[in-house]
């Protein structure tokens, strides 16, 4: 009627202070500061990531370290974000109407964050981001490199895109709302039955496919070399069938989740009590492995292992050969990757049930994905650094002064000591060691 005030579009007040849009872009750059940080904390204790992933070293002294130049390209994508943010806010002053009708303004800073990994900026990483756009184009399709050509990149960026599975179903979400008719804009309420009940959860299940893929390449490759050498060289190649069989326990979780989104009692065979049951087995299947496996194949620990994990050469659960200094370290990071793989069990309670279906609550899983994968990060590469480095002749001199460490760091509280006893020991270890040393164990537990 005239006269009436117009409807006010819905918004939830999370998506008031962070549109879809903005989300999204917050943990991309989120995730590649995080990666600095991974970076700088191993290069501080004598771990050459780039040596491992086979990125070219530094040709002077006067280059910046690797880890400068990602918190460079961080930094030319946090500025622009936080300016279009504060823009964003002043001009809409929380108004759901204004905030539909400025959806230019994250949707610009999405297009800036492509560009800026796109065109070649000579003072921003230039070589970095060619690099990293090169291994997302083979990886894409489920490639892998071969070890001496960097197949631990290849795997640690794959691995990365699975905990970003979510927010690239957001992204396709936000350009989905952008090109359809029947979306105000990308700043509403985000509509994830954009284009079908299926197909988000189909770009949410590709990382999976990707890292599936990888696997299945590498058994197929261990097969094709003990055939070639008439005899088994490294195994059969069964680790890698049981990464993929990992890999594949997402798919139920991803489609259960999906039915259930879409659940329609009028037509479905199926009681969404029995549906929820169902998806309940198929994500504890997939938590329970894949922290069985984050712990046991990727960081090497002897936890899960009874005849192992009760040695006297080291700390209980851990393992002989260890790169940080504490073992307080490990034992953190085990409860840390237990407690962010299932989080999915806060929909056992009943007053918590509906946080996963809250937008703030969507965001917040994503972040913490995006934590755990930085803390498994570390951990991951440090046990790649400790195959491929302790049985190479540049570790023998240094292999009684790790044991000495390993001993202080049980029986000495000093922490000072034991910091200068792990320096003393990486640098020993290292020197002339980066690149050139066999690869040992490359893609045994990948």
């Amino acid at each position: 009627m005239e006269g009436d005030d117009p409807i006010e579009p819905q918004l939830d007040g999370f998506s008031r202070i962070l549109p879809l849009p903005y989300r999204v872009a917050l943990i991309i750059v989120m995730g590649i500061w995080a990666w600095g940080l991974n970076l700088q904390y191993l290069s501080l204790i004598r771990i050459d990531v780039p040596s491992l992933i086979r990125y070219p070293a530094r040709n002077s002294p006067h280059h910046p370290p690797h880890y400068l130049s990602c918190y460079r390209v961080a930094t030319a994508l946090s500025i622009p974000l936080a300016a279009s943010l504060l823009l964003f806010w002043t001009v809409t002053a929380g108004s759901p109407t204004a905030i539909i009708s400025w959806s230019i303004l994250p949707n610009l800073y999405l297009l800036v964050l492509v560009v800026g990994f796109i065109v070649p900026l000579p003072s921003v990483s230039r070589a970095g981001r060619h690099r990293t756009l090169a291994t997302l184009k083979r990886i894409s399709i489920g490639g892998i490199a071969e070890a001496a050509d960097g197949k631990f990149g290849d795997i640690l960026l794959a691995d990365a895109l699975t905990s970003y599975a979510k927010v690239l179903g957001d992204l396709f979400v936000v350009l989905c709302m952008a090109f359809s008719s029947s979306a105000p804009s990308t700043t509403a309420l985000p509509n994830r039955n954009c284009g079908g009940p299926f197909l988000i959860p189909f770009i949410i299940s590709i990382p999976s496919l990707i890292r599936l893929r990888q696997c299945l390449t590498e058994y197929s490759r261990v097969q094709a070399a003990n055939r070639k050498a008439g005899h088994s060289l490294n195994g059969w190649g069964g680790v890698h069938l049981a990464n993929a069989a990992k890999y594949s326990t997402a798919f139920p979780v991803i489609l259960l989740s999906a039915l259930l989104r879409s659940h329609d009692p009028e037509q479905s065979r199926i009681s969404e009590t029995a549906l929820f049951r169902l998806w309940l087995t198929a994500v504890f299947v997939n938590s329970a492995y894949s922290f069985y496996w984050d712990v046991t194949r990727d960081w090497d620990l002897t936890l899960f292992k009874p005849r192992q994990r009760s040695s006297a050469e080291y700390p209980w659960g851990l393992r002989r050969h260890r790169w940080f200094h504490a073992k307080e370290f490990y034992y953190a990071a085990v409860c840390l990757d237990a407690l962010l793989r299932c989080t999915w069990s806060v929909k056992l309670s009943p007053h918590l049930d509906h946080f996963n279906d809250l937008e703030g609550g969507i965001f917040v899983m994503e972040a913490l994905e995006v934590v755990r994968r930085w803390v498994w990060i570390f951990f991951r590469v440090e046990c790649e650094w400790v195959r491929t480095h302790r049985n190479s002749p540049s570790s023998s001199s240094s292999a009684s002064l790790l044991a000495a460490i390993e001993n202080a760091a049980d029986d000495d509280d000093s922490l000072n000591g034991n910091i200068l006893l792990a320096d003393m020991a990486s640098s020993s270890s290292s020197v002339g060691g980066s690149g050139t040393s066999p690869h040992h164990g490359y893609g045994d537990s990948d």
